[in-house]
């Protein structure tokens, strides 16, 4: 199996460029620079969503899925900086050339992490070939919408069209997934503000674990996996996972009935 790597962002607003942008000085809180920008952008849009670059990276989770192995882990710690965490990211891609899977990686997390990567100067050449340096990549790469280089399985299963599209969280318990726990991205924020980076990164872990099961589902579904080979997947994830003590973990398994496929 060649190398799949699953990822998802968590992001808080941008109150350094929120600042700078509208000449705040620092006797202006961090919450009020929020607020503020929150009622200008449901003002405008009806909703309080932050445009793509102005969404500060806080934590990226990871699913990499090689040979035997299956492993999750989040880059993102407390005293890391923006620049270092996206950094990191795109240097695995650099390192092992996967197939990056994602739910709406092509509307959110992507275009998010060209933004902010371009903001701090990250480098990636792996990631934006396309047949520059590697003719295998005019054909297939992680930029263009319908190659496989970047599955976003939400806007393939929609068939590209956003009217379409399912929740992660709905899609994942209808196929009998966990789906979320504990916490949803309008949470965020205000969590990121109590210092609960860990639950943040928890969460965000979680979701990339249930995209991974979407996708093994996927695979079934398209012939790539046997129904026996389907299964040996999710012992592999549940064996993996009931190894850690950490309580997301506990809980997500809990929510996870062992059942086989019809």
């Amino acid at each position: 199996m060649n190398p799949t790597l699953v990822f998802d962002i968590e992001t808080i607003p941008d109150i350094a460029g929120l600042r700078a942008l509208h000449e705040l000085d620092a006797g202006v809180s961090d919450a009020e620079v929020a607020e503020m920008a929150f009622q200008l952008r449901r003002q405008k849009t009806g909703s309080d969503f932050m445009p793509h670059h102005l969404q500060r990276v806080a934590a990226i989770s990871c699913v990499l899925r090689e040979g035997d192995n299956f492993r999750v882990w989040s880059l993102g710690e407390p005293d890391e900086d923006e620049a270092s965490i996206i950094q990191r990211f795109f240097d695995g891609i650099d390192k092992y050339t996967p197939q990056l899977v994602s739910w709406n990686g092509g509307g959110f997390d992507l275009p998010v992490l060209h933004y902010r990567g371009l903001i701090h100067g990250v480098q990636c050449s792996r990631y934006w070939d396309m047949g520059e340096d590697d003719k295998d990549f005019k054909w297939n790469n992680y930029i263009s919408r319908y190659h496989s280089r970047h599955l976003d399985l939400m806007d393939l299963l929609a068939m590209y069209t956003g009217r379409a599209n399912a929740p992660l969280d709905e899609l994942a318990k209808l196929i009998g997934f966990p789906g979320k726990l504990g916490m949803d991205g309008s949470k965020v924020w205000e969590a990121y503000q109590q210092g609960r980076l860990a639950e943040i990164r928890n969460y965000c872990e979680t979701d990339v674990v249930n995209t991974w099961l979407v996708f093994a589902r996927f695979q079934l579904m398209r012939g790539q996996f046997t129904k026996a080979r389907y299964e040996q997947e999710c012992a592999l994830i549940r064996s993996t996972l009931a190894k850690s003590d950490e309580p997301h973990w506990r809980e997500f398994l809990a929510q996870w009935p062992d059942k086989k496929t019809a």
